[in-house]
């Protein structure tokens, strides 16, 4: 089946919103879109700059030094313990892996791609680019006939949702049951704020709590972008069932979709050090710790939100009608819409801006409380 005509870019309806935003007399606030804006670390940078003698082809499946700091990484922070070479892969970011999948597993037209009700949008756009049928379903008894692949995301975006190992256990055993294969988005898993998640990990989808031991049909998904500023270097990574990394090797292989061999070195640099990580994460803390109290005190309710990088919020109106007000403030967010038909009235507000950014969200936020509490 060839590539049909695709949907318009949905961030491309904020021009005239972002337009509002930057002729604020302070100019914009842009909460929209969760780029970093903290500096990539020392470790990181000075690992690409000795690198940069790369004259060879980079090997796809990644050095075997890389390979090794994939799966000791899991090791340390995700409790998944015993992966080798065979079960890692790396990737040119992980959006790109998102949008591919469906179509490297070999989906397509009759095929179904379960993703959350309340999604990044680009599940759906890689079943479209397949051929196969996307459908937003969180409970497994609403996954149709002809279900092959189902998305996970936890802690999840745009919500801030995170599963637990009861909840992704069941989801595993469901999707194995159906002959599926299960693949957990994991890329905030670093960013755990409330509940239990202020002290616990956040478990993969990979963990033996979830998987008995037993990888088959399981894949994990994971970024360097949000933990270590990465977004620019387009570093990420699989891991999982080793029949499936082998498959995706072969076809990344004959599409030459290799990271370039400094990125290699310098996710082998990220991945080995977790000071930075923690270092980041504080600075994520104290900017969430300013814009949520503003963000409740203008009328909005935050749901959810325990862990990842964003506040997911509502004042129980049109989302559109929310995007309008705080584009008159200067404050650009993400419209729930573009996260699916169940978030019609919700935005996202981002914590990737600058402390002064986000303290000038903050204090045009409570200084429009009463305007926008008069208005509800």
């Amino acid at each position: 089946m060839a590539l049909g005509e695709l949907p318009d870019y949905p961030w491309d309806a904020m021009v005239p919103f972002a337009a509002t935003a930057r002729a604020h007399p302070d100019g914009i606030v842009d909460l929209s879109i969760g780029s970093p804006v903290d500096p990539t670390p020392a470790v990181v940078r000075e690992a690409l700059a000795a690198a940069t003698d790369a004259h060879s082809y980079p090997a796809t499946a990644g050095t075997p030094a890389l390979q090794e700091a994939i799966a000791s990484w899991f090791d340390r922070r995700r409790g998944v313990h015993g992966l080798t070479a065979a079960n890692v892969l790396p990737t040119i970011g992980s959006k790109e892996f998102v949008a591919w999948l469906p179509f490297m597993l070999g989906l397509g037209e009759g095929d179904v791609v379960v993703h959350p009700s309340v999604a990044y949008p680009t599940y759906a756009m890689g079943a479209i680019i397949a051929g196969a049928t996307p459908v937003a379903a969180d409970d497994p008894d609403d996954w149709p006939a002809g279900t092959r692949l189902v998305w996970t995301n936890s802690p999840g975006n745009p919500d801030g949702s995170v599963l637990d190992a009861e909840r992704l256990r069941i989801l595993v055993a469901a999707a194995r049951e159906r002959g599926a294969v299960i693949v957990g988005d994991e890329c905030y898993a670093e960013l755990g704020w409330d509940g239990v998640w202020a002290t616990e990990p956040v478990p993969s989808i990979l963990d033996p709590r979830v998987t008995g031991g037993d990888l088959t049909g399981v894949l994990a998904a994971y970024s360097l972008s949000k933990q270590s500023n990465l977004a620019g270097y387009r570093a990420a990574f699989t891991a999982g069932d080793p029949a499936l990394i082998a498959r995706l090797l072969t076809v990344r292989k004959q599409a030459g979709m290799m990271p370039p061999a400094p990125v290699q070195a310098a996710m082998l640099a990220a991945l080995g050090d977790d000071a930075h990580v923690a270092a980041q994460k504080e600075l994520y803390r104290a900017r969430r710790a300013v814009l949520r109290p503003a963000v409740e005190a203008a009328g909005f309710r935050i749901d959810r939100s325990e862990a990842g990088l964003y506040l997911w919020a509502t004042e129980g109106r049109d989302a559109w009608e929310s995007i309008g007000r705080l584009a008159a403030l200067g404050i650009l967010a993400g419209p729930g819409p573009f996260y699916g038909d169940a978030s019609p009235s919700h935005v996202r507000f981002s914590l990737t801006a600058s402390d002064e950014r986000v303290a000038a969200a903050a204090a045009r936020l409570r200084g429009d409380a009463g305007a926008v509490a008069g208005a509800l």
